[in-house]
């Protein structure tokens, strides 16, 4: 059994990475972070362009109609350059819901859209504080229209198109949760943008005021498909996570052996060491389980409950340790804004909320593998 990607998965890995090398150095994600844009508009065509925003879309919707393999190429390298576009939230969340529960019609409407760069998505699913659940959802449905407030929505204030969790009864079943499909310039909607630690991914709070909004999906599977919608995406963020992880343990092995201290490079202490083969540990974890993580996405196994929240785990613990011991490595200049060991620090803290925090998914981790062990 070949646990590694294919030769033409690599050569899409490496083509990415040299696009992004030219087209996304840390010069274009502080532009984005100094609120000069609310996201590259010019990195997001080029996107489009290469065909990266439809890489798991069918031909028939304008996609490239490749796979979810490839597209976990592409998120390792989307997190290794920081990439300050809406990726995740339009090519993880919306294009994937709408892939899973779509109609034909919301399909041939959106996603060529999305594949063509020309629509943004999002998935509209917090409300506040909290964990994913139905109890925490009180966003109501009533007769195709939506009332109620969603925040944090990731990417929410430039998004053209939300798939958005809505309560549409109150019996405190999970199947009084639906999904529906809203486009985000009708009206009744209202979009601000929220201040949060990384701006390059920006946040939103949405106010839907008597919404206009179409159901996907079948009513009363609205809340498992937002438990499978999590399921993949967490695999995707998780190669996200291992791209910065990587790329914050690299960051940090250039500095050591590049600074000198007492007549020596920093990286021959042992202290310095330890530092970065327990960031290396970590780093190499992580893309074990995110390895189980893309065969289980891209099979549809049952194993993915269990494998996305092992993926997400591990991913979001390497990138926070990689990202904080760099800034360790580096010593008092890691702390300045003119290194860019901040970049990465804030990417790891962002992501690591981004889908329910750790907390969540070990607690998800854990009851999925007590009731596979009872089945």
């Amino acid at each position: 059994m070949n646990f590694d990607f294919s030769d033409e998965q690599k050569q899409l890995r490496e083509q990415a990475r040299r696009f992004l090398a030219e087209k996304c150095p840390p010069k274009a994600v502080r532009e984005v972070l100094d609120g000069k844009a609310p996201y590259d508009r010019a990195l997001w065509q080029g996107f489009a362009e290469m065909g990266f925003l439809g890489v798991a879309i069918p031909e028939q919707y304008g996609g490239a109609g490749a796979g979810q393999l490839e597209l976990c190429v592409l998120a390792e390298e989307v997190g290794r350059a920081l990439a300050p576009v809406p990726f995740s939230s339009t090519v993880y969340l919306a294009a994937e819901a709408l892939l899973m529960a779509g109609s034909e019609a919301q399909k041939k409407k959106w996603l060529p859209r999305i594949a063509s760069g020309e629509a943004i998505g999002t998935l509209a699913l917090f409300e506040g504080r909290g964990q994913p659940s139905p109890a925490a959802i009180k966003l109501a449905a009533s007769d195709g229209r939506l009332s109620g407030v969603k925040l944090p929505v990731p990417d929410g204030a430039i998004a053209h198109v939300a798939i958005v969790a809505a309560r549409s009864a109150s019996t405190g079943r999970d199947s009084d949760i639906a999904l529906y499909l809203v486009d985000l310039s009708a009206d009744g909607i209202e979009a601000c943008e929220l201040a949060n630690l990384d701006p390059s991914r920006g946040q939103a709070e949405i106010r839907f005021n008597n919404a206009e909004a179409e159901p996907l999906g079948e009513a009363s599977e609205g809340w498992s498909l937002v438990t499978r919608l999590l399921d993949r995406a967490a695999v995707l963020i998780g190669f996200e996570q291992v791209g910065g992880a990587d790329r914050a343990l690299e960051m940090g092995r250039d500095y050591a052996l590049d600074r000198i201290a007492f007549g020596r490079p920093i990286g021959s202490f042992q202290a310095i060491k330890h530092m970065l083969a327990d960031m290396y540990v970590a780093a190499t974890l992580a893309r074990s389980n995110c390895y189980y993580g893309a065969w289980a996405l891209s099979t549809d196994a049952a194993e993915l409950p269990e494998a996305a929240a092992a993926a997400r785990i591990s991913a979001t613990q390497a990138f926070q340790h990689c990202a904080k011991n760099n800034i360790q490595v580096h010593g008092g200049m890691g702390f300045t804004w003119e290194f860019d060991c901040h970049l990465y620090y804030r990417r790891a803290n962002a992501l690591a909320l981004a889908l329910g925090s750790q907390s969540y998914w070990e607690d998800q981790l854990i009851e999925r593998m007590r009731q596979r062990n009872a089945a």
